[in-house]
């Protein structure tokens, strides 16, 4: 059986609509492909927390767990691991977010997230996204 590797991720939605996607740096699994913000859950940490923490390291983001709002949830099978990714809606944080550990950052309007390419795990979140925005 393949390792289960739970992260978490998040929408991040701007007054316009417009959601935020980070293309993975050189280097990482997957380098050159669009994604939405987020990263692995750590032994102990709970879900929530993860996201928040990755949100400050990735992007210089703060945000308040009460801002989180649970939207759905991809599970895609990958040759060598599983992986679970619940994907969260977040339409307020403090400070405009920078790149900290991506090539580059888009605001993307949800019809046009299909024109980025995207690792397949995400790609069950996108259609969600493009049929009932947020």
């Amino acid at each position: 059986m393949a390792n289960l590797v739970l992260v978490v991720a998040a929408a991040l939605i701007d007054a316009q609509g417009r959601i935020l996607i980070a293309q993975r740096p050189v280097g990482k699994r997957m380098a050159g492909l669009w994604e939405f913000p987020g990263g692995k859950v750590e032994p102990g940490e709970r879900p929530d927390a993860a996201l928040i923490r990755e949100l400050k390291e990735e992007l210089d983001l703060d945000v308040a767990r009460d801002d989180l709002e649970p939207y759905a949830f991809a599970s895609h099978a990958y040759a060598d691991f599983h992986l679970l990714m619940p994907l969260w809606v977040i339409r307020r944080w403090k400070r405009e977010p920078v790149a900290l550990e991506h090539e580059a950052l888009a605001w993307v309007l949800p019809g046009k997230l299909k024109d980025y390419a995207m690792p397949p795990a995400d790609e069950v979140l996108v259609k969600r996204l493009m049929e009932r925005p947020q």
